[in-house]
């Protein structure tokens, strides 16, 4: 019984021994994972701004809104961590990392750090402390920016010359936009770059290029009111236009007497660049935004399908006073009939009564709406400020492709984009309008179908000689289209004014607001214009 009592302490005692001796492997064999793994996943949920998933990697329970003041304080957009060699002893680690943050209006920062690990309830645990965050962060301390901004960039016209210095006119400063004092929307947009009460661009190209304009500034890091960083600034960009001065002034100069609301809009067919914008009343910049149904100058795009499909502009046609299409009566202004005539004679005369028949009998509402979109209508506008794209709904009765035809239903456009039409005419191919140059365009250029150039610069031309326009006093060598356009309901419906067209490298559309009838109200702007020039 001694015996075997004594074999049994002895036996227990050599246990004990053992496992005592063994004690670092056991520890080794039992901790679950590798620091290098807690690591890994420590920063994966940093780098997605993950505040719970970083939590459960803490061997304490710890408040971590420091990574949320620093995304904010900083406008972190983007966070990479590279992690180094793990350096492990019995139960501590320690694993450099460097961390890359992208920020808002200041580039990118990059500083180095230590993740430190211990084990706790065997697994690899993060042993935080604000230092995990930066090696300078202190309990309580908070990050922060200051600020030191270049000289903003000017915007200028095709020349080279300012036009944001409050010296151009009321339309260039429609355009230009003007400089306002940041409010908290504006820096939390724009990023703690910006303070509230600091000058940025409102509206038109002032807000659109206000980054490219102001540059980037030089920028002090700070932790705790300490400079931990100096990021240098960069200067900002001009803005340069394609304004020209004096297109733009004879435009100014051939709406400024008009009673009623007049816009303008010319551009330069050969690349589709914006030569003028002008509104003769402030406010609302109907040049760019109007939305007016076309009128009879959208027989200029009527005429581009016709053309394509087959019509010849010595084609014999008709214009009597009335045509029904689709249980739709249409007639022409003032109730004029013309009888048998060319085609390129009722392009001329403005006949409703013979482009409805032909649209529907022709082209149909698909092939018309195709036409359409080739010239800029329901295509994007990306002209470097805010714009109304032109609307052509597909016509969904022949009645309403009837109407579509000589530019009425429910198309709308703007002085910019009908001038856009007329450019194409007058080069051949639409190009996407632009007041900038340089700016990428989301729209592709379009060729005008063979055979349609020609024969619609003659059909224009026969507008200012003999047809609608032939009183405005054009100059010799213009080629047009009037348009009254009418809107509203009731009996007796009001008309906008229109008057397209195009003189050597020079495409323009311009609408007078209520104006009445194209060729006598429009059609002399558009000479005024022209003279100006």
């Amino acid at each position: 019984m001694a015996r075997g009592r004594t074999i049994a302490i002895v036996s227990g005692a050599t246990v004990l021994a053992v496992g005592a001796a063994a004690g670092g492997a056991y520890y080794v064999l039992h901790t679950r994972g590798t620091p290098a793994e807690a690591a890994q996943r420590f920063t994966a949920a940093w780098q997605a701004g993950d505040q719970s998933a970083m939590a459960k990697e803490l061997a304490r329970p710890q408040q971590l809104g420091a990574y949320d003041q620093q995304r904010s304080a900083l406008a972190v957009e983007g966070t990479s961590i590279r992690l180094g060699k793990v350096a492990e002893g019995d139960d501590r680690a320690r694993v450099p990392y460097t961390a890359t943050l992208t920020l808002k209006n200041i580039g990118e920062w990059s500083y180095e750090g230590q993740l430190d690990l211990v084990v706790a309830d065997r697994t690899w645990k993060v042993d935080w402390t604000p230092k995990t965050l930066h090696p300078s962060m202190t309990a309580g301390a908070t990050f922060g920016v200051k600020t030191r901004w270049p000289d903003r960039a000017e915007i200028t016209d095709a020349d080279g010359d300012r036009i944001d210095d409050g010296t151009a006119g009321g339309s260039v400063q429609q355009l230009v936009g003007f400089l306002d004092k940041a409010a908290k929307k504006d820096v939390a947009k724009l990023g703690p770059a910006y303070k509230v009460g600091q000058a940025v661009g409102r509206g038109g190209l002032q807000e659109t290029y206000q980054k490219r304009l102001a540059g980037t500034p030089a920028t002090e890091i700070q932790l705790g009111g300490k400079t931990l960083k100096t990021i240098e600034g960069t200067d900002g960009e001009p803005v340069q236009t394609s304004l020209d001065p004096r297109v733009q002034a004879a435009a100014v100069g051939a709406v400024k007497d008009m009673k009623k609301p007049t816009s303008m809009v010319a551009i330069k067919p050969s690349t589709g660049e914006i030569l003028s914008v002008v509104n003769n009343q402030g406010g609302f910049n109907r040049a760019l935004d109007g939305r007016y149904p076309p009128g009879s100058t959208f027989k200029a795009v009527t005429a581009i399908g016709l053309l394509a499909a087959g019509v010849s502009p010595q084609d014999q046609v008709t214009c009597p006073m009335y045509a029904t299409v689709g249980g739709l009566k249409i007639r022409n202004s003032d109730k004029e009939a013309f009888g048998s005539l060319s085609f390129l004679d009722s392009f001329a005369h403005s006949c409703n009564t013979t482009f409805a028949p032909l649209a529907k009998s022709k082209l149909g509402a698909d092939k018309l709406l195709e036409t359409a979109e080739s010239v800029g209508f329901n295509q994007p506008l990306t002209i470097g400020v805010p714009a109304t794209k032109a609307s052509f709904p597909r016509a969904e009765s022949d009645a309403e492709l009837a109407a579509e035809a000589f530019g009425q239903a429910r198309i709308t456009t703007s002085p910019l984009s009908m001038a856009s039409v007329a450019a194409a005419i007058a080069d051949g191919t639409w190009r996407p309008p632009t007041l900038v140059p340089s700016l990428e365009q989301k729209a592709a250029e379009r060729k005008l179908p063979d055979g349609v150039k020609e024969p619609l610069h003659a059909m224009m031309a026969a507008v200012v000689t003999k047809g609608t326009a032939k009183s405005a006093g054009l100059p010799a060598g213009t080629r047009g289209k009037t348009g009254t356009a009418e809107y509203g309901t009731g009996e007796k419906l009001d008309s906008h004014a229109w008057f397209i067209g195009f003189k050597g490298d020079v495409a323009f559309a311009v609408v007078v607001e209520g104006g009445g009838g194209g060729g006598k109200v429009a059609a002399p702007v558009a000479a005024d214009f022209l003279k100006g020039l």
